[in-house]
């Protein structure tokens, strides 16, 4: 019980520190539309919408320690919702830090969202796009490429969490016609940097500071999407190129090693339905892939480590499934569409590791 309530205690602190006095409620913005969600355990999460204002959109985040039956208003970042439909994303960590990404701009808390401060990525020059930031031990790390005309490169960003700066990482960059990567956390890092379709590279680091070279999860000719280590394990989805082996859909490959830095094998197929949108592991054996296609989301799910799958369709949006993650072994989530879409958007949470979905309410 002492346990308990100590753990009860945690998870209220957290959720205060990123409550600012002159917003905190319990009201949610009339015509609000979620745009990205994130969560620090299976109940307690956070969700950055927006709601319609002055012909505009104004910017409003929520937070919940139950699951989402009830909801706090929190201090919103001063992110304007893009007129491109770039993603915003954003992702909290411990100790009040968050940041909020339009994939361009970037911004960053460290008290819990009184205050946001801009951040710069020293040496990245326009067009790039900032696909995806997380945090482990202290430090940030964040996927940047650059765009070029027939030749750009992808990178490693890191500093300190909270930093109002990020720097390209040494001897982490690739470059090429086409690049991509990817980053992984939870019992350890992981880093996949590819170009041309080409064999990719792959690091692990137990503490982000220290990186072995390790075997690449996928064969060359594919690309890789990682999952967190679940009990020890790592888990990983390769596939080919969009479109193929048709308009709308993607081969993919469910591949599995048997800890932080070991080989990857298996072969099972996974759906081809959609061009993936995002990938995540609850456990070793239950994974989620998330792709849209033909004005369709598809959630496709295997329990039994790839061998079988079942697809959850959304078909009500079909416009972007974004920020699937999975904060416990059966608990999940993701986005559905965008806040300025016809569709709208809204947050869908599984209870059984993927399996089925139901929409989240707020209010």
């Amino acid at each position: 019980m002492i346990m308990r309530a100590a753990l009860l205690v945690s998870v209220f602190a957290l959720l205060a520190a990123f409550a600012s006095p002159a917003t905190a409620g319990t009201v949610v913005p009339p015509g609000f539309r979620p745009a990205s969600t994130s969560w620090t355990g299976p109940d307690t999460g956070y969700v950055l919408g927006y709601s319609p204002c002055e012909k505009s959109w104004c910017p409003a985040l929520l937070g919940t320690t139950d699951a989402g039956r009830h909801w706090r208003r929190l201090g919103a970042p001063p992110m304007p919702l893009p007129d491109n439909h770039n993603h915003v994303a954003l992702r909290v960590f411990g100790g009040g830090v968050a940041y909020v990404s339009d994939g361009v701009h970037v911004r960053t808390t460290r008290d819990g969202g009184a205050s946001w401060q801009p951040v710069a990525l020293v040496d990245a020059r326009e067009p790039y796009y900032l696909s995806k930031i997380t945090e482990t031990g202290g430090r940030v790390f964040a996927m940047l490429t650059i765009y070029g005309e027939g030749r750009g490169s992808t990178r490693l960003y890191g500093g300190m969490a909270g930093s109002p700066v990020l720097v390209p990482v040494p001897g982490f960059a690739v470059t090429g016609g086409l690049t991509y990567g990817d980053l992984a956390v939870g019992g350890g890092l992981q880093v996949a940097l590819g170009a041309n379709y080409g064999t990719e590279q792959y690091w692990t680091s137990r503490d982000g500071v220290r990186f072995t070279p390790a075997d690449p999860p996928c064969p060359e000719g594919t690309v890789a999407s990682l999952a967190g280590i679940r009990e020890r394990q790592v888990v990983a989805l390769c596939s080919s190129g969009p479109g193929s082996p048709q308009p709308g859909s993607t081969e993919r490959r469910l591949r599995h090693a048997p800890r932080l830095g070991g080989v990857f094998s298996g072969s099972d197929a996974a759906p081809f339905a959609g061009i993936n949108q995002g990938f995540d592991a609850a456990t070793p054996s239950s994974a989620t892939v998330a792709a849209v296609g033909g004005g369709v989301g598809f959630l496709h799910h295997t329990a039994d480590g790839g061998h079988t799958w079942t697809t959850t369709e959304l078909s009500d949006r079909g416009f972007a499934l974004t920020d699937l993650d999975f904060p416990g072994a059966r608990v999940g989530v993701v986005v559905d569409g965008q806040p300025d879409a016809s569709g709208g958007s809204a947050v869908y949470r599984t209870t059984n590791g993927g399996h089925s979905w139901g929409e989240l309410r707020f209010g």
